[in-house]
């Protein structure tokens, strides 16, 4: 492994910082605390920032010689609002908020390539670090772009980075073109006729229409759809009801779609669309079909993703480097800048566990999880990874 040895000596001093975002979480579009700390530390290594795009979002510049190549690297920032358990120093001190997918990770690593690159600026270009909020369902990454993020920072490239747990720590790895799901939301309303239970002749049972709704659908996923095609369709939330001798005038179907390709998609909604008005109608019933799309594909561009491996195998030798990683049906909104712009989003292993502190929960070490805890350990690995993406990207000429 070839870190890059300043990195490594003020791991102590980006662990601090780590901890304390932490410590202090905040919700998407509420990070105002960590934007503030983030600003500060890069206005304290002399390196010009922007704020406000994406409302919280912050951006530092570093530029350097006569090159007027740019990259963009980017970190997310924002907490999930949930409850966590750990019980060590750092844990949580909000209730109902925690850093529970490592995004203070994210921001510390980012910082801490930046502190070195301010320092001795091995490069000749310019380097946006992209500090973004409301990653975790705010679309903050759509919304940085809608405010002019690459009108005020044009960069040729952008690069982002998640810690991946059960992955080795150590270890990083990543896949050209579809690495990473588009997220999908569906809203049914099954509008039917009240009745009494011991009378259903009398009524429209929206119950039954919204089960035939509901196996009818799993049929677009496995007769539909091509097999070679990956998607899922899950019905997370069926609610209808009151009492038992009653059958109630709607029934409710919730859950998301998730797919790799945006015609899959297509096909997918107007397919649901149509299954739940037309076996609504069968039955003398109406329905109320809402599909909601959060965020697409995420797909990396092969180019940008090649350079991104021969980077990883330099910082973290090639035995170490996956480079046709398994894609998870999972998403992130990086895609949005994936869109708009070249570039590679990577994995960077966070173990199993045992980084963590005695006071953790006993959960596993997974992301979304109330005993997570991101492995300080990749602070260097991952610092270092930027540092030398960035001296091979715009190396002088």
């Amino acid at each position: 492994m070839k870190l890059v040895d300043p990195i490594i000596a003020f791991q102590a001093e980006i662990q601090q910082i780590r901890r304390d975002l932490h410590a202090h979480p905040e919700l998407c579009y509420e990070e105002q605390r960590t934007s503030d700390i983030v600003a500060a530390q890069l206005t304290a290594w002399g390196i010009p920032v922007i704020r406000g795009l994406g409302k919280t979002g912050v951006v530092g510049i570093i530029k350097n010689g006569s090159s007027s190549r740019a990259i963009g690297l980017r970190a997310d920032m924002d907490a999930l609002p949930m409850q966590e358990i750990n019980t060590f120093a750092h844990a949580s001190r909000h209730a109902g908020k925690m850093h529970a997918c490592g995004h203070d990770g994210h921001t510390a690593m980012l910082l801490g390539a930046a502190k070195y690159l301010a320092e001795q600026r091995n490069f000749d270009g310019t380097v946006y670090l992209v500090f973004q909020p409301a990653e975790e369902g705010g679309a903050g990454a759509r919304r940085m772009i809608d405010d002019g993020l690459f009108e005020q920072c044009p960069m040729d490239a952008i690069y982002g980075m998640h810690n991946w747990p059960g992955a080795a720590a150590g270890t990083m790895s990543v896949t050209a073109g579809p690495m990473m799901a588009s997220s999908n939301e569906f809203y049914v309303t099954v509008k039917g006729k009240g009745a009494h239970a011991a009378q259903p002749h009398k009524g429209i049972d929206p119950v039954m229409i919204a089960v035939q709704i509901a196996q009818s659908w799993q049929t677009i996923i496995s007769r539909q759809k091509s097999p070679l095609d990956t998607a899922v369709l899950s019905i997370t939330q069926i609610h209808a009801g009151s009492a038992t001798n009653v059958i109630p005038d709607e029934a409710n179907l919730v859950g998301t779609v998730r797919t790799f390709t945006q015609p899959v998609l297509d096909m997918i909604e107007q397919r649901m669309g149509e299954v739940a008005q037309h076996t609504a109608a069968a039955f003398g019933a109406e329905v109320d079909f809402k599909f909601r799309r959060n965020y697409p594909p995420l797909v990396n561009h092969a180019e940008q993703t090649r350079f991104a491996v021969e980077v990883m195998k330099e910082v973290v030798g090639a035995e170490n480097v996956d480079d046709q990683v398994e894609p998870t049906m999972g998403a992130e909104d990086f895609a949005f800048f994936l869109q708009a712009k070249p570039g590679c989003y990577v994995f960077i292993g966070n173990g199993e566990g045992e980084h963590r502190d005695g006071g953790h929960g006993l959960g596993p070490c997974v992301l979304h999880n109330a005993s997570y805890d991101f492995n300080d350990n990749l602070l260097p690995i991952g610092a270092s990874f930027w540092v030398k993406l960035v001296e091979k990207a715009l190396a002088p000429a």
